[in-house]
């Protein structure tokens, strides 16, 4: 899974469309942290997680595969930026007292990157990854959003994908793990709100590629006949699915 980029195009969009994280599960994983000095926000995308983190310990750094997504990334004083991908950095060994992962676990070659991570973490430092699925809003609005979207999105996810959707369960995880709480995201948006995120999709974009973009103008529409006013803001919820754990004193990087 080294070097896949599906994310460089609609870098931007992605920066403002893309929900960010609920300040109770970054409080969480920081409070498991053996300290608040310097962590890694690897996969970063546009910073979403990082400038977040950037609240709650001391720098940040912050890493993608694609530059793309990097220049748009969100400024902050306490975040450095960088192209590096997630299985080989130029991090010094020990550097981290955390290492955090939203929204891109599934991408990595865990072969290589568990060792790096290993690598840059101090001795008691936490590994923390996290992701969200598909949005719940009302259910006429969620059924409609299965019919004339999901289902005919399904051929065009990577199968990586299948990963986050099954909570990260299925990937090896040589940590001590913590039995964390559960997380939701909670939005509020309006119907274009939620077309420019589904516009972020991976998904999309491909099937845009192939079938133009009436295609998602027709969903769209389907769609406003439920939303009513198109101005309304609709509760959106993401539960969010969050593995973390402490760096094994022995190093063994064997799963559990």
């Amino acid at each position: 899974m080294t070097g896949i980029d599906l994310f460089s195009t609609k870098s931007d969009l992605y920066a403002t469309a893309r929900p960010t994280y609920p300040s109770e599960l970054l409080t969480y994983i920081a409070a498991q942290a053996p300290a608040r000095s310097v962590v890694w926000d690897c996969g970063t995308g546009n910073g979403q997680a990082a400038v977040a983190l950037a609240e709650l310990f001391t720098s940040v750094e912050a890493t993608d595969l694609s530059a793309e997504q990097i220049r748009y990334a969100l400024p902050s004083p306490r975040v450095r930026y960088s192209v590096q991908a997630a299985e080989r950095t130029n991090f010094a060994a020990a550097s981290f007292d955390a290492v955090c992962v939203a929204q891109a676990l599934h991408w990595f070659d865990y072969a290589v990157f568990h060792p790096e991570v290993y690598r840059v973490l101090k001795q008691d430092g936490i590994f923390a990854a996290w992701g969200y699925s598909w949005p719940a809003i009302t259910p006429d609005i969620d059924i409609v959003v299965k019919q004339n979207l999901l289902n005919v999105l399904a051929p065009y996810w990577a199968p990586q994908n299948q990963l986050l959707w099954n909570s990260y369960r299925e990937v090896p995880f040589p940590f001590d793990e913590i039995v964390a709480p559960s997380f939701v995201i909670a939005l509020d948006w309006t119907l274009d709100e939620f077309f420019d995120y589904v516009s972020t999709w991976s998904a999309t974009r491909l099937c845009l590629a192939e079938h133009g973009a009436d295609y998602l103008a027709s969903v769209r529409d389907r769609l406003a006949q439920v939303w009513g006013d198109p101005a309304t803001h609709r509760p959106v919820r993401m539960a969010l699915a969050l593995r973390i754990g402490r760096r094994r004193k022995d190093g063994n990087l064997q799963a559990l």
